[in-house]
């Protein structure tokens, strides 16, 4: 399992993967922090073709071309806003990793990279997201659904040092 998935601390746009995964709003027409910068790199012909999409679901995922970034494809999701636990977050955060590791799957892409999703803006505790993205990436990949490699792109060093203690408290089993 550890030699599939790999954390680093860096810039997403910069990342030679298959897939990188955006952190969008509903409309998926850009907005800040991962979101932003991912359609600064893309150009705007990533924006003319989340036009076309129809906007997006919290916890769903939409996928699109990278235009000027080195990955193949885009996958959008949209994580919830956090509003102290009780209205599906975790839920819906799980589901915004599954979604976009089964349209990677179904796609063929070998490599995908993700953001610490919802912890910016949206505000769903840093610890509490890294729980749930590291489990449900590690579901997917000990399950078969997804065969590629996951990076978990961390833009801050503290949400690195949490997924690592999370790699380091998994025992052969799981």
């Amino acid at each position: 399992m550890k030699d599939r998935i790999k954390i680093i601390v860096g810039d997403i746009t910069q990342l030679q993967v298959d897939a990188i995964v955006n952190a969008a709003n509903c409309s998926l027409l850009g907005g800040g922090g991962v979101d932003g910068a991912i359609h600064r790199a893309a150009g705007k012909e990533l924006l003319e073709e989340c036009r076309t999409l129809g906007g997006c679901r919290t916890g769903e995922s939409k996928m699109t071309g990278a235009y000027r970034l080195p990955c193949k494809k885009i996958i959008h999701t949209v994580g919830p806003v956090w509003h102290g636990g009780g209205h599906h977050e975790p839920e819906l955060l799980a589901s915004c990793y599954a979604t976009a590791l089964q349209m990677a799957e179904t796609h063929h892409l070998k490599s995908i990279a993700f953001p610490c999703i919802s912890t910016g803006v949206y505000g769903y505790p840093h610890a509490a997201a890294a729980k749930i993205a590291w489990d449900t990436v590690k579901s997917h990949i000990r399950d078969g659904k997804y065969e590629g490699d996951v990076v978990l792109c961390c833009f801050r060093e503290e949400d690195a040092e949490i997924y690592r203690k999370l790699m380091q408290n998994q025992t052969y089993t799981d």
